[in-house]
């Protein structure tokens, strides 16, 4: 009884919650205003968490005031978990959790007096990449700490769990270009925006998946990681677009035997000198337009050749 009345109060403040797991509740998110539930809030331990923004608290009451919900619903919070029996859930694994930079800024926030936030808008534009893409992939900055100077580019799994993030500097002069997290690349990068039932596209990096704009998967380098091969085959995809640069040739061909072997329609793409993001949208649609499937006669060939 005392459960749902902590339930009821939530609900009235975030909206028609959904029960997941491990007593959690998802919400919408009134940070990030996700189109799903991706806020999550457990009424034993009063943790919260946003798996999108990555939005986070230890305190019910924290959350409250953060949304200034009148006093008197946060005097009802505090009497209410006084009476439920709080227990703090310990983690059960020693596997760290990604997250993204502690100075991590949003760029889709304007900011017009920071003139590192108009040289990160700056430098994205020059790539490219306007504000539906800051929005979409919820790209940010950070002004100072480790990654000072560096634009952020997180990925999100299924869950919409922050899985990756890419750091590119956005001044020329610095001359460490990237930095990214010490942690495995064997993820599915972009996967929160992903539909397995279309054509897939492979690219090396983050700034060709957000050029290319349509059902993309960047791969953080050269080779493709074992989970995300597994996950093509399991998802039965028919079709898939292999766009990696000249000097990852071999990679593309080991995949796209791996992928041919396994009864998908490989199409090979045939970048010349430039990546998608030097190519642009436009000349990039028209080479994957122009792409024809690859034939057993063509992998060999190509195989030979690269073994020159």
């Amino acid at each position: 009884m005392k459960n749902f009345k902590l339930r009821t109060l939530i609900d009235s403040v975030l909206g028609s919650g959904k029960a997941t797991n491990n007593n959690n509740i998802a919400y919408h998110c009134p940070f990030c205003h996700h189109y799903k539930k991706k806020l999550e809030v457990n009424t034993i331990s009063q943790h919260w968490h946003c798996w999108v923004c990555n939005i986070a608290g230890r305190k019910l009451v924290t959350l409250f005031r953060k949304l200034n919900v009148e006093r008197i619903k946060i005097s009802k919070l505090v009497s209410l978990l006084d009476e439920v029996e709080y227990k703090p859930t310990k983690t059960t694994t020693n596997t760290p959790v990604l997250q993204l930079p502690e100075n991590f800024r949003p760029l889709w926030k304007l900011d017009k007096t920071s003139p590192e936030y108009r040289n990160a808008i700056y430098y994205l534009k020059s790539r490219g990449i306007g504000i539906q893409d800051i929005l979409k992939y919820r790209i940010g900055y950070c002004r100072k700490g480790p990654y000072s100077g560096k634009i952020i580019i997180p990925s999100y799994d299924a869950n919409g769990s922050l899985n990756y993030f890419v750091a590119r500097a956005y001044y020329e002069e610095d001359i460490y270009k990237h930095k990214n997290p010490p942690t495995s690349k064997d993820i599915i990068g972009f996967e929160l925006h992903i539909n397995w039932n279309l054509p897939i596209i492979l690219v090396e990096g983050a700034f060709d998946a957000i050029t290319i704009k349509r059902n993309v998967i960047p791969l953080f380098g050269k080779t493709i990681s074992d989970t995300l091969k597994k996950r093509i085959v399991e998802k039965n995809v028919k079709e898939i677009y292999i766009c990696l640069d000249q000097d990852a040739k071999k990679q593309a061909l080991e995949t796209a035997t791996y992928f041919m072997n396994n009864g998908l329609d490989v199409y090979f793409v045939d970048l010349t000198s430039k990546d998608p993001n030097e190519l642009g949208f436009e000349k990039t649609k028209e080479v994957l337009k122009h792409t024809n499937r690859m034939t057993q006669e063509y992998l060999m060939e190509q195989t030979i050749l690269c073994t020159l």
